[in-house]
């Protein structure tokens, strides 16, 4: 059977960033507008008063200091509280490619590869621009690439089922070279009026090259196994699609963008996780301790923490287990992926890390990788 291996990867990462400090200030203006315009319902006991957030408070819920966005004068105006993020012709290539067509270059400059030697793309993000085309055709064609592309949405877990896909393609012998991107333009989908979540998402592309190991460069991530599990909740939501405009009267925006149940989510997603990776690593025959590194899904520091000593049976140190979180906030699908991308260089060959994802649906997905060269 053909091996697959990670030959490369790309990250783009937007020009500008918005602190906690700076993400506070402006939903504390705005939670005081909207006292101000809904003083009579407060006082009668019909709404409830809008609290400030704080920094601390971010930082202490999540390990999150800053995160890189799109567009940053939206999202920091009270009177705004949205990215500012302009419709572009059909002409033109769409947002969501663009990014993804620079991370991609990135990942197949890195490996040594013409455009003309990849056999399909993958796109794979929780937050998709539109139905069809597909956005990965639309990389596709920006990249000169022939072959296939098509788009694939797991949410969170999307980067790690893309891996698994584009795996299965070099094992089956359906394609040699496939690039596999993750464009998350999150503070699209995110409500800046949710004290409780308006810190969580940033903005980021990136890429994976997954090839066969022949055609692979001398220094590469042989991909050892792969797992994925789904199992359905309600707990992490995003309603926002094509049938907004029927929805019965009443369903207000809020319902559209990101809600969760964040405490559910911490109690139901750690042991699950924690517990799949463990019968991975079981059914490949390896233990904990030959774990060089673990590339976990960058959506809280507590999480990645007790999953982290739930699988190795202590605490993590910062190099078994790194962290984007706090500089990049959540990226969904990409967190993972940028924790790898930049956290790889000093692991040698013959030393082994898994790459992990977690996210609504419940979805999860494990890729164990080792060093060559």
């Amino acid at each position: 059977m053909i091996t697959p291996v990670i030959s490369a990867t790309g990250l783009w990462t937007p020009s500008e960033s918005v602190s906690n400090e700076e993400l506070v200030t402006s939903y504390n203006a705005w939670a005081d507008t909207w006292n101000a315009e809904h003083a009579a319902d407060i006082e009668a006991g019909t709404v409830a008063l809008k609290t400030h957030s704080n920094a601390e408070f971010i930082e202490k819920a999540s390990g999150i200091k800053s995160r890189f966005v799109i567009n940053k004068s939206g999202i920091i105006d009270p009177d705004i509280m949205r990215p500012i993020i302009p419709e572009r012709p059909n002409e033109e290539i769409s947002i969501l490619a663009e990014i993804a067509v620079a991370a991609g270059r990135q990942a197949l400059e890195t490996a040594g590869r013409d455009p003309q030697d990849v056999d399909a793309v993958l796109c794979a993000a929780s937050n998709m621009q539109r139905g069809y085309p597909a956005m990965a055709v639309e990389v596709q064609d920006a990249l000169g690439i022939g072959g296939f592309g098509f788009d694939m949405n797991v949410a969170c877990s999307s980067a790690t089922f893309g891996i698994q896909t584009a795996a299965d393609f070099v094992r089956s012998g359906t394609a040699k070279s496939v690039l596999m991107v993750n464009p998350e333009i999150c503070s699209g989908h995110l409500n800046f009026t949710d004290r409780d979540s308006h810190f969580i998402f940033g903005d980021v592309a990136t890429a994976v090259l997954i090839e066969a190991e022949d055609i692979a460069p001398a220094a590469h991530w042989k991909i050892l196994g792969t797992h994925l599990k789904t199992q359905f909740s309600n707990n992490i939501r995003n309603n926002f699609g094509f049938l907004n405009n029927s929805a019965p009267e009443g369903i207000g925006a809020a319902d559209k963008l990101f809600v969760q149940e964040g405490r559910k989510v911490f109690r139901e997603v750690v042991p699950m996780v924690a517990k799949m990776i463990q019968s991975e690593l079981d059914r490949l025959g390896f233990k904990a301790p030959d774990l060089s590194r673990m590339w976990l899904h960058q959506a809280n520091a507590a999480m990645n923490r007790l999953i982290a000593t739930k699988v190795l049976g202590r605490e993590p140190t910062p190099d078994e287990s790194p962290t984007i979180l706090d500089t990049y906030a959540n990226t969904s699908s990409a967190g993972s992926i940028i924790a790898f991308h930049k956290h790889q260089d000093d692991i040698k060959s013959g030393e082994k890390g898994l790459i992990c994802s977690f996210g609504a649906g419940y979805s999860a997905g494990t890729v164990l990788v080792e060093k060559v060269g």
